[in-house]
């Protein structure tokens, strides 16, 4: 039996991800621009600013501050009168088409995917298909100097620190996995897997109150798409020029997983997709878990069996 969802309706399509803030009150991003605040019972909802661009990951900044990856317009810091601050928008002179999410270190380091250097948002499926492999994990340093840490990655997209920030943890979306680079310590600088061979493909992650990181599952394993990503590359780039409706399309599913810092399963969480699926933003806090949907015009909420 699939676990219940309460959905929550937003004014907009495409509810990326979700975020609980120091008093309780829930923020997301549709594909629109807008940046929302709403009450957790949705009896509320204000329009807090607008990016101009693509709203996807969100986290709080130390000074209240949102933090939002937009796709396209980067790395932004927004105030809660909707003022928006440019903090990355170019990574050494060329500008990032494919912000995704962003963890924030306690020092005011902040940790983020660049999921590809050759497709924007809009054509996530070609990437996706095509393979590139472009994807980066950057960090923009309390300074505002920025590096790359990791290149190479299969549709980088989720990011999550440990909790004692040791390492720091990126979906790879295309590869079905969570790397993890080591930021301390004797392995410092070297990076292994969380999590490998997930039975879907991981989109945001987020460390929970409950110290576990939430992966999301925004669509499970397809066979196809993966015999197709192991293709020549002028069979890959065929597939993703025909019509969009004859294409691989995500399964309906609406799934998140916990893992520890060891990469145990500690929660596998299978709600019922049928009037909210793509779950792509997920936030466990104080025992509930909230999703985002990069489709859907809504927010959801499932309660975990603590």
């Amino acid at each position: 039996m699939k676990t219940p969802l309460r959905v929550i309706p937003v004014p907009a399509k495409g509810a990326e991800d979700v975020l609980v803030d120091a008093s309780g009150l829930l923020w997301t991003g549709t594909e629109d621009g807008s940046i929302w605040r709403l009450r957790p019972d949705g009896t509320k909802i204000d329009r807090i600013g607008n990016t101009g661009g693509r709203p996807l990951g969100l986290e709080l900044l130390p000074d209240d501050r949102i933090l939002i990856a937009d796709a396209h317009k980067g790395l932004l810091a927004m105030d809660d009168s909707g003022r928006i601050e440019s903090l990355v928008s170019d990574v050494h002179g060329f500008p990032m088409i494919f912000c995704n999410n962003a963890a924030v270190a306690g020092n005011g380091d902040i940790y983020f995917s660049d999921s590809s250097m050759r497709y924007s948002v809009e054509r996530w499926k070609d990437d996706f298909v095509q393979n590139t492999r472009t994807g980066r994990l950057l960090v923009r340093r309390a300074d505002g100097t920025v590096e790359v840490l990791l290149d190479g990655l299969a549709f980088a997209n989720g990011v999550a620190l440990a909790a004692d920030e040791s390492f720091v943890a990126v979906a790879e979306t295309a590869g079905r996995s969570v790397v993890r680079l080591w930021l301390t310590g004797h392995t410092a600088g070297q990076h292994d897997f969380l999590v490998r061979h997930l039975p879907g493909y991981p989109d945001n992650i987020a460390r929970g109150s409950d110290g576990l990181i939430w992966v999301t599952i925004a669509s499970p394993r397809d066979p196809l798409v993966e015999r197709l990503q192991r293709a020549p590359m002028r069979v890959r780039r065929t597939v993703t020029r025909i019509p969009d409706r004859l294409q691989p399309q995500p399964k309906r599913t609406a799934r998140v997983q916990a893992y520890d810092d060891q990469g145990v399963l500690v929660h596998d969480i299978d709600a019922d997709p049928e009037h909210f699926h793509m779950a792509t933003g997920v936030r466990e806090h104080d025992g509930q878990v909230w999703l985002g949907s990069l489709v859907e015009p809504s927010i959801a909420l499932v309660e975990t069996n603590h």
